[in-house]
């Protein structure tokens, strides 16, 4: 065989190497132009990628989109049947952040989220642009039916679980609870005291009265101590995620209860 023919064909196995690489990988990218509420990017292939900019500004908050500036993406295929690489923002940025949150895993960090979406067995929430799940089960350290009260507002949470082969960064808003409560127990007593004013969220309302998160425990307002005048229901004056301050009529030491 020519020797020419052999630099040809090691060159092309170095080439489709080099492509086959892209696959899977975060790659370095520019942003070439805007239209339609996407981003179309060059990432030094054959064929560009489409990036929409709602992805773009959810991983990158604050930052302006510009014709020109540099970015980090994922590349999942080569080519989709239109031609154009497959690439995403959110998966590079979480693959940005795997090293950050098992550091945090590690030294049992608390991060701060905010709820936004419900999926298939619990949450998805925004951790400094990185998806993460919430399971249902780790949302409160009781049951919670009804969570709309926290969606959107700042919340802390511990990272539970990581697997970078999937993807997956699982946090709980529970573990940090629970790890309040543990530090804050001995201390119900002196916070609950019978007379003192606090202040709380209703959480849950129900016919016999309503449920009020008062941080370290929940309370109950009795349907008749929620207003000075007769009322049929607590929805006529309650609604849940209702900022409200209440006196503390009795506080039992034996079940925590207030």
């Amino acid at each position: 065989m020519p020797e020419n023919t052999e630099n040809f064909e090691d060159l092309l196995d170095q080439s489709l190497k080099k492509l086959k690489n892209f696959e899977g990988a975060v790659v370095s990218g520019k942003i070439i132009s805007i239209n339609n509420n996407h981003a179309l990017i060059d990432i030094g292939l054959k064929s560009e990628g489409r990036i929409s900019l709602d992805e773009i500004q959810f991983c990158d908050k604050e930052k302006e989109v510009k014709v020109g500036d540099k970015i980090e993406v994922y590349v999942e295929r080569l080519e989709d049947k239109n031609g154009e690489a497959v690439i995403s923002r959110e998966k590079a940025r979480k693959e940005e952040s795997f090293d950050e949150f098992e550091k945090a895993q590690d030294k049992n960090v608390t991060l701060e989220g905010k709820i936004y979406g419900k999926v298939k067995g619990g949450y998805t929430v925004d951790v400094s642009g990185v998806i993460t799940f919430l399971p249902g089960s780790q949302v409160d350290v009781k049951p919670v039916k009804d969570i709309n009260h926290l969606i959107g507002v700042p919340q802390s949470f511990k990272v539970i679980k990581i697997d970078r082969d999937r993807g997956n960064i699982v946090i709980s808003r529970k573990a940090f609870l629970e790890e309040g409560l543990g530090k804050s127990r001995a201390n119900l007593e002196k916070d609950f005291k019978e007379g003192k004013v606090v202040e709380g969220v209703i959480k849950n309302i129900t016919d016999y009265g309503a449920f009020i998160d008062l941080g370290s425990c929940d309370g109950l307002i009795h349907l008749t101590d929620i207003s000075w005048k007769r009322i049929n229901h607590p929805r006529d004056f309650l609604k849940i995620g209702q900022k409200l301050k209440v006196k503390v009529i009795k506080f039992n030491k034996e079940t925590k209860k207030v």
